[in-house]
């Protein structure tokens, strides 16, 4: 190079490999965190099954369904992918269904916790594997916005399946709650919703996991772009709350008090964005998605009281 020493010529050119070689680390981070984000390691069904039936939790009666007369079936998605299905009928002749969406990594058999509850209070309960989990094909977790166009798929699958005058509501945890609050932007036909620990938006959830890698939480960005590009979708798009605005469903908010995973704050920002009636209610000492398993009887006590009151109100739970 013209007008500078050969010793500073040779030093230019390791900087400019040094730099060129932290931006390709930088974006192969950047990459990995995106992979790492959407490819989480998933449950078997028997896994979820052992995880709700081990010691400590029999007060959750998941085993009391391990005869129950089940039937499983397909639902064909909007872009023609598979969803592994199972109706639990109740044992009483009734109109009132509920679909259950379970949580990230787990499957359909995470929500027979919630099942017991719901046979007891006369629902036939419908649940199913989220995209990528169960019995599913593998795909990768877009954290609610390809998810919700699943769950309307199978509002819809339900309503055709058993008639279109039944009493339709919905229970979700963690994902499976985002991705019901993300799917009433689709003005789906449903009466209510039950929505345990799930997240406004995803960012803040993934600044903290970054945080526990001793990564910086500004790296969010970066890899949100990384997500865009490799994905097809950027991590700051998934935001439920925005789904929110118009919304008159009504909706019992469950958060455990000690969940420092997805923190209560989400479903405190939530319930203020919801025009529609609306109840909060935190669990002490409960972590993330343990709320039932930390007081199966009050968490009962608490959606039965809600069912009630949304029922024998004049609140509209159609849109």
């Amino acid at each position: 190079m013209p007008g500078l020493p050969e010793g500073g010529v040779v030093i230019l050119q390791i900087v400019g490999i040094v730099l060129i070689l932290a931006v390709i680390a930088f974006a192969a981070l950047s990459a990995y965190l995106a992979s790492y984000a959407v490819h989480g390691a998933r449950y078997t069904l028997q896994q979820s099954w052992d995880f709700d039936t081990q010691p400590g939790k029999e007060g959750l009666k998941v085993r009391s369904l391990e005869n129950y007369p089940t039937k499983s079936y397909e639902i064909q998605s909007f872009d023609g992918y598979t969803l592994h299905a199972q109706l639990y009928p109740n044992e009483k002749p009734s109109d009132h269904y509920v679909i259950l969406t379970h949580g990230y990594t787990v499957n359909r058999n995470a929500s027979l916790k919630y099942v017991v509850m719901f046979l007891e209070m006369g629902y036939n309960c419908v649940i199913y594997d989220d995209r990528g989990h169960g019995e599913n094909a593998p795909a990768i977790c877009t954290y609610s916005l390809t998810e919700s166009k699943d769950l309307m798929a199978v509002i819809a699958d339900t309503y055709q399946r058993y008639g279109k005058d039944i009493y339709l509501g919905l229970h979700g945890e963690s994902l499976g709650s985002a991705t019901q609050i993300r799917a009433l932007e689709n003005h789906p036909d449903v009466r209510f919703l039950v929505n345990d620990c799930g997240f406004a938006e995803i960012v803040p959830v993934m600044q903290g996991g970054l945080k526990g890698m001793h990564l910086p939480a500004w790296m969010i960005y970066p890899a949100s772009l990384a997500c865009r590009v490799l994905y097809g979708y950027a991590f700051t798009a998934a935001r439920p709350i925005d789904s929110l605005a118009e919304n008159q469903v009504p909706i019992c908010f469950i958060h455990g008090a000690a969940d420092d995973f997805i923190t209560p704050d989400h479903s405190e920002r939530m319930q203020k964005a919801t025009k529609g009636y609306s109840e909060l209610h935190l669990f002490p000492g409960a972590a993330h998605a343990l709320s039932i398993a930390s007081d199966p009887i009050h968490y009962r006590e608490v959606v039965a009281a809600f069912l009630r009151k949304i029922d024998d109100s004049d609140i509209e739970g159609r849109v």
